[in-house]
């Protein structure tokens, strides 16, 4: 069914199952009661689209965000980069059990000698930050960064523990993929898989695009968040991966060209839902749609599988559970001194969250995929209560019944 409903943000447009009708009255609720101001919702059942929704506007008072709106991702673009590994390995033109120094030998100085590629794509590499704060717009300049990680002493040994890379996965990944495939990881996704699937999906913007690009809105800290396990950690020890990690997060503008332009394959993706839900389309459907075959059948298991658990992630300071380069089903509502640290799926799911709130998965058993993007940025290290009711109903449209144990389950 067509859509155009009046919210109190703005219109929501769009086409909807009547199946997934639970979906659109969350998406709709976000609007009235959850502060959303602009965003996106797409899901695909077999490679169909059922749900493909948007509204609100491009920043208060603006102008409407329409069905073309794109923004930033964050961290939901570490499923692409982590995509173009799977693809090189699937192709035998990367071994993920190889050290890391067969593609790129200088990253093997300083105690990671012995590192293996799935160590990046499963954060115990042992490099989440890098110590000294990069110069001025490091961020964007690709060959400083891969040589200032290449030199940086680990945290730990690597693969003895794991803490999550939230921006340096960019060039522990994105360089072993950019020799393995002698071309830089944002090129390789864009030819290899956003332009045969079609989507509007960038890791390095074009300027040409930048005209379609709702900014992001900051939330503004709680109390409760000041609290928190990761807070209080990144506050209390400056020798800390969780110290880095917030002091990383805020020399990411956004907002800025530079910053849209750059490739930086674990945070500045540029898309929207449907390009988070066209990405896992394929993964969601045995590793190919439309007769295309992106991964196979012995890859997409690899790839779902945990790789990485823990009960304290070196840098978040929460319980983590992760694949290859993806996040699986993570339960810590019980946990006291965390916000918004959960991103509930089925068990067979894999995708990733963003920053902020924005979330992209493939759920093999179900055959869906699935993306939601926002501008209005909430609050916590994984999903807040905009997306995970998006994610919710679309469970719940698919008979499932409950997620009390951690995952959704029929």
């Amino acid at each position: 069914m067509t859509i155009s409903l009046t919210t109190k943000a703005g219109i929501v447009e769009g086409t909807c199952d009547p199946k997934f009708s639970g979906v659109l009255d969350a998406f709709v609720t976000n609007f009235e009661a959850r502060g959303e101001v602009g965003a996106s919702c797409s899901i695909t059942i077999e490679g169909k689209t059922v749900v493909d929704v948007w509204g609100g506007k491009r920043e208060p008072g603006g102008a409407a965000w329409d069905r073309d709106t794109i923004s930033c991702v964050f961290s939901s673009t570490k499923g692409a980069l982590a995509l173009t590994a799977h693809m090189l390995a699937d192709r035998g033109q990367l071994d993920l059990d190889a050290l890391i120094t067969k593609y790129w030998p200088e990253f093997g100085q300083n105690g990671k000698e012995n590192a293996r590629v799935a160590m990046a794509l499963d954060h115990s590499v042992g490099v989440p930050h890098v110590r000294s704060a990069p110069k001025p717009g490091g961020f964007y300049d690709w060959d400083y960064m891969v040589d200032v990680i290449a030199k940086e002493a680990p945290f730990w040994e690597p693969g003895t523990r794991n803490g999550y890379h939230g921006i340096t996965m960019s060039w522990t990944v994105g360089e072993i993929v950019h020799r393995a495939a002698t071309k830089r990881m944002g090129v390789f996704f864009q030819d290899e898989v956003a332009k045969p699937l079609g989507l509007d999906f960038w890791i390095g913007l074009p300027e040409a695009q930048e005209h379609r690009v709702a900014p992001m809105l900051q939330a503004m800290p709680t109390a409760e968040v000041m609290q928190s396990r990761f807070f209080l950690k990144a506050m209390s020890d400056m020798t800390s991966p969780s110290h880095f990690f917030m002091r990383d997060f805020l020399a990411f503008n956004p907002n800025a060209r530079e910053g849209r332009a750059a490739e930086i394959g674990a945070g500045n993706g540029i898309t929207n839902a449907r390009g988070l839900a066209g990405m896992y389309a394929p993964l969601a459907n045995g590793g190919s749609l439309n007769g295309k075959r992106f991964v196979g059948k012995d890859t997409l298991a690899r790839m779902s599988r945990i790789a990485m658990g823990t009960h304290q992630d070196g840098t978040l300071m929460i319980p983590t559970r992760f694949a290859l380069g993806y996040m699986k089903s993570m339960d810590n509502r019980w946990l006291p001194g965390t916000d918004s640290a959960s991103c509930l799926l089925s068990d067979s799911a894999f995708g990733h969250v963003g920053a902020g709130g924005s979330v992209g998965f493939a759920c093999p058993e179900t055959r869906m995929s699935f993306g939601y993007t926002m501008n209005q940025m909430g609050l916590g290290l994984l999903l807040n209560d905009r997306g995970q009711s998006l994610v919710d109903a679309a469970y719940k449209a698919l008979g499932y019944r409950s997620n009390a144990g951690g995952v959704w389950i029929t």
